[in-house]
Order: structure tokens, then C-alpha cells, then sequence
């Protein structure tokens, strides 16, 4: 267990609830709460796990980046759900985070990522593989 435990398991728990009491638009897309979800969610995550990774490096148990993963595709399928689409999605923290430092805004992460919106410039792009 990492000092990062507590952040993870908060983030984990907010992402369940988020997902638990989600009630859909009735005329979507509602942007402004899909925006939310990445920014204070998927953002979130995303700092956590850059945070544990950089500097003074902390290792995360297998059940924490269980936790940021499950968190990270919660909010994933609900800013999905905010445009009116139903997904699955089943990325890595780092595939978020990589794409996240790439692009560097958390919203062109998760257009890109889910193909919601649906993209005009059918632009194919996927995280660089190291």
C-alpha cells in the first residue's frame, strides 16, 4: 500500500457513486457535466498517478491502479453517457495518462479516446506504445 492509498480509494468511491446515482440528459448532449466528469475525475486520476510515477517514485499495489482504473473508466462511460452513448470502456491509467501528457487536455483525451463525439476528421489516434 502507497502513501497515495487514501486519494486512490476516494477518487474510486466518488467514481461508483458518480456512476451509481447518474441520471441520463434528457436532451443530450449535456456538456457541462461531461466536462465535469473529466476534469474532476478522470483529471484527478490522471494527477494522482503522474504524481506517484514522477519525482520520489511510489510504487501502487495492483489494488490501487485496480482502483484508478475503475475509476477512470466510470467517469470515461459517464461523460460518454452525457453525449447520449453507451460504452465500455476498459483503458489503463497510463494509456489516460500518456494520452492526457500528449495532447495535453483531458477532454481532447477523452474525445479521442471513446470516439464520443463522434469525429468529423475521422483522425485515428492512439497513445504512443514504449
Amino acid at each position: 500500500m502507497s502513501d497515495y492509498h487514501d486519494r486512490i480509494e476516494a477518487l474510486a468511491d466518488r467514481a461508483r457513486e458518480d456512476r451509481r446515482g447518474f441520471d441520463p440528459p434528457e436532451d443530450p448532449p449535456d456538456e457541462e457535466r461531461a466536462v465535469k466528469f473529466l476534469r474532476e475525475g478522470v483529471g484527478e486520476v490522471v494527477a494522482v498517478y503522474v504524481e506517484a510515477r514522477t519525482g520520489e517514485y511510489a510504487p501502487l499495489d495492483r489494488a490501487e491502479m485496480d482502483g484508478l482504473e475503475r475509476a477512470t473508466n466510470d467517469w470515461l462511460a459517464l461523460y460518454a453517457r452525457c453525449h447520449g452513448r453507451e460504452i465500455a470502456p476498459d483503458f489503463t491509467v497510463r494509456e489516460v495518462a500518456e494520452a492526457v501528457v500528449e495532447t495535453r487536455d483531458v477532454v481532447t483525451t477523452a474525445q479521442l479516446l471513446t470516439g464520443v463525439p463522434d469525429r468529423e476528421s475521422g483522425v485515428a489516434w492512439r497513445p504512443r506504445v514504449r
